[in-house]
């Protein structure tokens, strides 16, 4: 057995199921091994950055690492904007690149780079092992460190000479790796009671919650605790999973812009967090602070990313309201709009459709605001945000979605801007037979940085003339695109025709592109 089919052996025994890949040449026995070693799904991406999105959504909803396979640095160059993304969602993944052999690397050939480099960005372990007999051990311990709460990237570069080389043990049954167990660590009830006393003192207070926490059990506790201390609820900007919908509490989320989100805190003396951290503004504006929090307000870190900040809330609310109710959500569709597609009607149409135990993807940026409200009462749903500003994950996101949950509908919800960047991602969708049905949200402009002009007074021409913020010009054709990669693709310019189209998608299988022409936001 050689290197290559070892790393793969090792982590199919210790429960990795898939692979998502992008190879070359130095991958090679790499590739032959996931023919080899069953147990590992292989899933061909046609740009890097398809399979490290596919990874992150794969970890997301699974709740375990996928593995990437990636060629050379500059494949790895090309996976880091969703690398970056799955970092700030703090998605378990194990990402494979592959290297010159080892007495090649020193003649600098073409394709050689620096990749402890780059793959160090990503804050997370790198491993190089330097021979075969090594690959089993920095396999698990790659694993394992991925799994490390509250989940990073553990990068293993392979050398193509240590994947090639023969003479390694067989593993078995009598040899299964074992992966150290890393459990989450608990909040000490002594924090949990010195917040539970700020909440008591009768000042106004926020609570910001996020990571684990935007599942049920987080916001059950977080809605028992503002009723007992009418602390305000809110969720981080963009979360990594939020379950949504009717049976749930329904909580704001924090506004993208600085004025938005102090305003949605003013007042609060105590700002308590819970599975993230204390706002900040996503990018620097003049005459705005950088942080978040309203001035003389404490903050009090209640459970940090990584820790138990579902059993800290749920702790918290016996404290305060040991015998309380969470508050919820009851079930309720929005009216089904007609007439032409807005940022209005188009979240109205899918909160009116929106199918039981559905996926949804939002990767919407400014078109996306009243999505919230339209499903809040729509049957129970797990959202998942692109969390680390690096556009372009959204389908990518799906197809590791569909591929954990097979037996769930997958909604990805995209501006056209974002889907450009990853639109071959169709294509395995189409290749996976994945049930995603893709809605391109089509204003045919960069309306988040017309926005941000604003926002931060660029220059006194108009945004909305500016060549380098427009998208119209030629006109991109979503529908082609879509059946050029394989995908049935359609078009809604109106309420109607988007309910019908997406109605359909829905019950079809296979994957659907639908192209939503809508105004520009601003």
């Amino acid at each position: 057995m050689n290197g290559a089919e070892s790393l793969l052996r090792t982590l199919a025994e210790a429960g990795v199921e898939v692979c998502f890949s992008n190879p070359g040449t130095t991958e090679l026995h790499l590739v032959g091994a996931l023919d080899a070693v069953p147990g590992v799904r292989a899933v061909l991406g046609l740009f890097e950055g398809v399979a490290t999105g596919a990874a992150d959504g794969y970890a997301r909803i699974a709740g375990k690492p996928a593995a990437t396979l990636l060629h050379l640095g500059p494949g790895l160059g090309h996976g880091l904007s969703n690398l970056h993304n799955a970092r700030r969602a703090n998605s378990p993944i194990v990402n494979i690149v592959g290297d010159h052999p080892t007495y090649h690397k020193p003649y600098d050939p073409p394709l050689e780079s620096d990749i402890e480099t780059v793959a160090r960005s990503l804050r997370g372990p790198v491993r190089r092992p330097e021979n075969a007999a090594g690959v089993r051990h920095d396999a698990i311990s790659a694993l394992a460190e991925a799994l490390e709460p509250p989940g990073q990237i553990a990068t293993l570069i392979m050398p193509a000479d240590v994947s090639w080389a023969d003479g390694v043990a067989v593993g078995g049954d009598g040899d299964r790796p074992t992966v150290p167990a890393r459990p989450v660590p608990a909040v000490s009830p002594a924090l949990v009671d010195q917040v539970a006393q700020v909440l008591r003192s009768g000042e106004e207070s926020a609570l910001v919650i996020g990571g684990t926490a935007g599942q049920a059990a987080g916001l059950y506790a977080a809605s028992r605790i503002a009723a007992a201390s009418g602390a305000r609820v809110f969720l981080e900007t963009y979360a990594s999973r939020v379950e949504h919908g009717a049976g749930l509490p329904s909580f704001p989320r924090l506004g993208f812009y600085p004025e938005q989100v102090l305003r949605q805190l003013d007042g609060a003396r105590h700002v308590v967090v819970a599975g993230t951290s204390a706002p900040v503004a996503f990018f620097a504006y003049p005459d705005q602070p950088s942080r978040l929090v309203p001035d003389g307000a404490q903050t009090h870190v209640l459970a940090e990313a990584g820790q138990d900040a579902v059993g800290a809330l749920t702790a918290l609310a016996d404290l305060l309201a040991p015998d309380s109710r969470p508050e919820v959500t009851e079930p309720a569709r929005p009216a089904m709009p007609t007439g032409p597609l807005t940022v209005e009607t188009w979240p109205a149409v899918i909160g009116a459709l929106l199918p039981d135990r559905a996926i949804v993807i939002d990767e919407t940026i400014s078109s996306g605001i009243g999505l919230p409200a339209a499903t809040a009462g729509a049957p129970r749903h797990d959202v998942l945000a692109q969390c680390g500003g690096a556009m372009g994950e959204g389908m990518p996101l799906a197809i590791g979605a569909a591929i954990a949950a097979p037996d769930r509908p997958v909604i990805a919800l995209e501006a056209d801007g974002c889907a450009i960047y990853t639109l071959s991602a169709l294509w395995t969708q189409a290749r996976e037979n994945l049930n995603v049905t893709n809605v391109i949200l089509n204003n045919r402009s960069y309306a988040i940085l017309r926005e941000e002009w604003q926002h931060l007074g660029a220059g006194a021409s108009d945004p909305h003339t500016n060549k380098l913020l427009d998208l119209s010009g030629p006109e991109i054709d979503f529908v082609g695109l879509a059946r050029a990669f394989g995908v049935a693709g359609s078009r809604a310019s109106t309420a109607e025709e988007l309910a019908e189209q997406f109605t359909r998608a829905l019950a079809e299988p296979g994957p659907h592109l639908i192209e939503a022409v809508i105004p520009p936001t601003a």
